[in-house]
Formats: structure tokens, sequence, C-alpha cells
């Protein structure tokens, strides 16, 4: 079971990066476009924080079924100084955690809105912090992690 589900959470990452890229570009040409904040505009959104919110479901589960969660919280070993256990079970988590908050109120503060450059805004700043603190915590440096098959 944690093989499949450490494979769709890793996949699934990769879908949520294309759709924050499409969201902030969105964004960004309809706050300088004077475009309308449409039906497509909102469920390109909600893709992003719903698929968002899928990884993160996901994520939880693998942090307690994963084979290094009792090396990481029961072990004899202080997750503070290993380093990669201090990643796993702390960096990342908490700044997924971080970005998650961001894109959702992104997409709240464009829901509430006024005016269609002020929810374009909202969205681009917020979906932009979430993208940032995301791609802040993937392991880059682990090629293998990367695209899992």
């Amino acid at each position: 079971m944690y093989e499949v589900v450490l494979f769709i959470h890793s996949w699934l990452r990769w879908v949520v990066l294309a759709l924050a890229l499409v969201n902030i570009y969105k964004s960004f040409m309809g706050m300088n476009g004077n475009l309308a904040y449409g039906k497509s505009e909102k469920g390109l959104a909600a893709a992003f924080v719903g698929t968002l919110h899928l990884t993160f479901v996901l994520g939880l589960i693998l942090y307690f079924i994963s084979p290094f969660a009792y090396p990481a919280f029961g072990g004899s070993e202080s997750v503070m100084k290993n380093a990669t256990l201090r990643f796993w079970a702390v960096e990342h988590a908490f700044v997924m955690i971080l970005a998650i908050a961001a894109a959702s109120i992104g997409k709240a503060k464009a829901k509430k809105a006024a005016t269609d450059p002020e929810k374009f805004k909202a969205q681009l700043i917020f979906f932009s912090i979430a993208l940032v603190l995301m791609l802040s915590r993937i392991p880059w440096g682990e090629a293998g992690r990367l695209f899992r098959y």
C-alpha cells in the first residue's frame, strides 16, 4: 500500500505544479488585460486547490504508513539531529501546509473580491506564494524521487 500511495502522491505533484503555473499565468494576464473572471478561471482555481488538498491527504497517509515514520517519531535518534528525517518529518510537511493555506486563502479572497481584476490579483499573489513554498520543499536533488515508476 505504501508504494501505491507514494507513487500517486509523487505524480500528483506534477499536476499540482502545472495547475499552479496555469492559474498564475491566467491571473497575471487577467489582472493586466482586463479579462473577465469566469467559470473557467473559477474551475481552474478549484482544480488547483482541490488537487493540492488531495495530495496533502495522500501525504498524511504516507506520514503514518511510511517505513520512515518509526525512526522519525519513535526511534532512538532525535528527528531534529538527522537532516533527512527532519526534512521529511518536519520541513516538507510544515511548508506544504503553509502552501495549502496560501492557495486556499487566495481562492477564498478571489471569491469574495468585488471586481475581476481584484479576483485575479488575489489569486496571483497567493497562488505565487504557494508555488514558491512548494518548489522550496520538493527534493530536487534526489532524481529518483522526481519521477517514480
